[in-house]
């Protein structure tokens, strides 16, 4: 039988200090508010400019209800001034909340919190700043060996948090080189990933975001090795990451920074243009 990994506990500081249940708390009331008035996810996600997945984990209590969400959402579900009340709340909680994630991979998503720019190629699977909740729960399923349930939707957790990113302003200017067979790999199931194609539709429309598909026709490009992100921290020099087989590597060495930056820009010359990645990811949607 598989061996099954146990993390120890607290893993998140946002347990430790309280925040979880204040968020958790909040995601409870907009979904008491929320069926109250009738409306699905995706109803309330379009009248306060969120897809029904962001919606679905702010009501978890997995991501951040946002200020400006609560506020919309208050006179949408005519709540009487209790979403809006919960606002100070939420924004103290946003100040305690630090990085929750494994030790191993704090120093990157410190780093991603704060960056003004994000570069990533993908070869496998869908990035995890792209992924839905259900696309990232089949992702750590699915690891060898085995995460116990209580780690998993803990790491899925964490994976949402980081996602607040695209809610900064001003927002990091961030961009994609997805292999075609990203888009064609059914993880989770044909419904999460007709979903998981949505949200690359809903993120890559996006004014600071853009997506780009390197076409499997496409017979070579200078990075067969491996995924890896590019992110650019706020004052400082641009810095690269790659994780492979569970090993992370945070390159600093400008010359070798440059060398990898240096074949993202000739990949991303390569690969098909936003719009048209965009329309191809459409047309595989439809197909489904």
């Amino acid at each position: 039988m598989a061996d099954t990994v146990h993390e120890r506990k607290p893993e998140t500081p946002a347990e430790a200090d309280g925040t979880t249940g204040v968020f958790t708390a909040v995601g409870k009331l907009l979904k008491l508010l929320r069926e109250r008035a009738g409306l699905t996810q995706k109803d309330l996600g379009e009248a306060v400019g969120y897809g029904p997945d962001a919606i679905s984990a702010m009501e978890r209590g997995v991501r951040v209800s946002r200020p400006e969400v609560l506020e919309k959402a208050d006179e949408l579900l005519d709540a009487g001034g209790l979403l809006r009340a919960m606002i100070p709340e939420i924004k103290e909680g946003m100040k305690k909340a630090r990085t929750r994630h494994p030790e191993w991979y704090r120093s990157y998503a410190g780093l991603e919190a704060e960056a003004v720019e994000l570069h990533f190629y993908a070869n496998q699977g869908v990035p995890g700043l792209l992924q839905t909740t259900e696309y990232a729960r089949a992702v750590f399923s699915r690891r060898r060996p085995l995460l116990d349930d209580e780690t998993i939707e803990r790491r899925v957790a964490d994976r949402m948090d980081r996602q607040q990113i695209f809610d900064k302003w001003p927002a990091p200017v961030l961009s994609y080189v997805l292999e075609e067979v990203v888009l064609d790999r059914p993880i989770g199931g044909a419904t999460v990933h007709a979903e998981q194609l949505r949200q690359l539709l809903r993120i890559g429309g996006m004014r600071n975001v853009e997506i780009q598909v390197m076409p499997t026709s496409q017979a070579a490009h200078p990075n067969m090795d491996g995924a890896f992100n590019l992110l650019t921290p706020r004052r400082h020099p641009q810095v690269a990451y790659t994780e492979i087989q569970g090993f992370p590597r945070l390159i600093t060495d400008l010359e070798e920074v440059r060398k990898i930056a240096d074949r993202y820009g000739i990949m991303r010359a390569m690969a098909l243009p936003p719009t048209e990645s965009q329309a191809l990811i459409e047309k595989k949607l439809g197909e489904l």
